[in-house]
C-alpha cells in the first residue's frame, strides 16, 4: 500500500475527498478537485495520481463518500466490538465492502486494523478512567495494555502501578493455591473439601468461584463449624489488633524520656525537609517513630516543644 508520511496515502486521499466534496460533486468539478487534492498532498506522478483519480471517480459514481461512511462505522464501535481487532476489521471491511468493493482487498486490512487498535485503546482508557482509581488500573492490566501506556494515559506513578499489580499477582497466587488444595481432595466429599478450604484460610468468595460449590454446601459447613469459626475469627481479630498496635508503636506515656528526645529530634529533621503530611508520615514510618508522636507532628507540631521539656526534666 502506497503511503504518504505517517498516515497511509489512500486514507489521506479519502480525507481530502471528504473535505472537498462533502457538499456534492459533479463531472464538471471532477478534474479541478483532482488537481487541488494532488497539489495539497504533493502527489508525484504514476501510481499516486492514478489512485487519486480512481477514488474521485468512485466518489462520483457512488454518489456517496467512502470516508464519511468509514468514520461513521468506526464511531459506532464499542469496546465489546473490538476485543479481537482482526475480527473487527474483517467485519467492518466486508460490511463497507458491499458498497465499496476495494475495501475487501487484503492490502487495505493492515491499515484498517491499525485504526481499530487505536480506537480500542481509546475505549480502554475511557473505561479505565470511568472506573477510576485502582479499579481503572486493574482493568488496564487485565486488558494486557502495555505498562508505559497505562502510566502515561492514566497519569499514575510507577509505585501506584506496582501496588495494583502486586495485588493482582497475590490474587492469582491464591487462586493457584486453592486449585492445588482442591485437586488434592478429589476423593473427598464437597462438605469435607469446603471445610478444609475454610480451615486453610480461603475466603468464601474464592471457595465458591474456584471450587464451584453450591451455596447450600458452604452454608451447611459454616453452620456445622459455627463455634470453631467464631473462635478462629476471635483469634484473627486479636492478631490483627496486636499487629496494628505493634506497627503504631507505644503510646506517649510508654515512651522513655531518652527515647522521646531521640524521636523528637528525628521528627524535627523530617519537618525541616517537608511540610506535606503524606511525606512526613512516610518518612516517620521509615524511621520507626511511634504513630502517637507522628499524629502530633502533623496536627500540633508546637506540642513537640512541651513534650521535649517534659522529657528533659524527667
Amino acid at each position: 500500500m502506497v503511503t504518504q508520511g505517517q498516515r497511509p496515502l489512500w486514507l489521506e486521499i479519502e480525507d481530502k475527498i471528504l473535505e472537498h466534496t462533502k457538499q456534492g460533486l459533479n463531472e464538471a468539478e471532477q478534474e479541478s478537485v483532482i488537481q487541488k487534492i494532488a497539489a495539497e498532498l504533493e502527489l508525484k506522478g504514476g501510481g499516486q495520481w492514478l489512485h487519486l483519480r480512481w477514488a474521485v471517480e468512485e466518489r462520483l459514481e457512488k454518489r456517496s463518500i467512502l470516508m464519511k461512511e468509514f468514520n461513521e462505522s468506526l464511531s459506532a464501535l464499542k469496546l465489546e466490538d473490538v476485543t479481537d481487532t482482526y475480527q473487527a476489521m474483517m467485519k467492518l471491511t466486508f460490511k463497507l465492502g458491499e458498497k465499496w468493493p476495494r475495501l475487501k482487498e487484503s492490502k487495505y486490512r493492515p491499515d484498517v486494523q491499525a485504526i481499530i487498535e487505536e480506537i480500542k485503546l481509546d475505549l480502554q482508557i475511557a473505561k479505565s478512567k470511568e472506573l477510576g482509581g485502582q479499579k481503572g488500573v486493574r482493568f488496564m492490566i487485565e486488558q494486557a495494555v502495555d505498562k508505559e501506556v497505562i502510566l502515561e494515559s492514566l497519569e499514575i506513578s510507577e509505585d501506584e502501578y506496582k501496588e495494583v499489580n502486586a495485588i493482582m499477582e497475590a490474587e492469582q497466587a491464591e487462586i493457584a493455591r486453592v486449585r492445588e488444595l482442591i485437586e488434592g481432595m478429589a476423593d473427598k466429599s464437597p462438605e469435607e473439601q469446603v471445610k478444609k478450604l475454610i480451615n486453610s484460610n480461603v475466603s468464601e468468595d474464592v471457595i465458591l468461584e474456584i471450587g464451584n460449590y453450591d451455596n447450600a454446601v458452604l452454608d451447611s459447613v459454616k453452620k456445622e463449624m459455627g463455634a470453631e469459626l467464631e473462635e478462629k475469627r476471635r483469634k484473627e481479630e486479636e492478631e490483627a489488633a496486636r499487629e496494628k498496635a505493634e506497627a503504631e508503636g507505644p503510646h506517649l506515656e510508654e515512651i522513655p524520656p531518652d527515647q522521646m528526645l531521640e524521636y523528637i529530634e528525628g521528627i524535627r529533621e523530617i519537618l525541616d525537609f517537608s511540610d506535606q503530611e503524606k511525606e512526613i508520615r512516610i518518612m516517620c514510618d521509615q524511621s520507626s517513630i511511634p504513630k502517637a508522636l507522628v499524629d502530633i507532628a502533623v496536627s500540633e507540631p508546637d506540642k513537640l516543644d512541651e513534650l521535649e521539656k517534659q522529657a528533659e526534666g524527667a
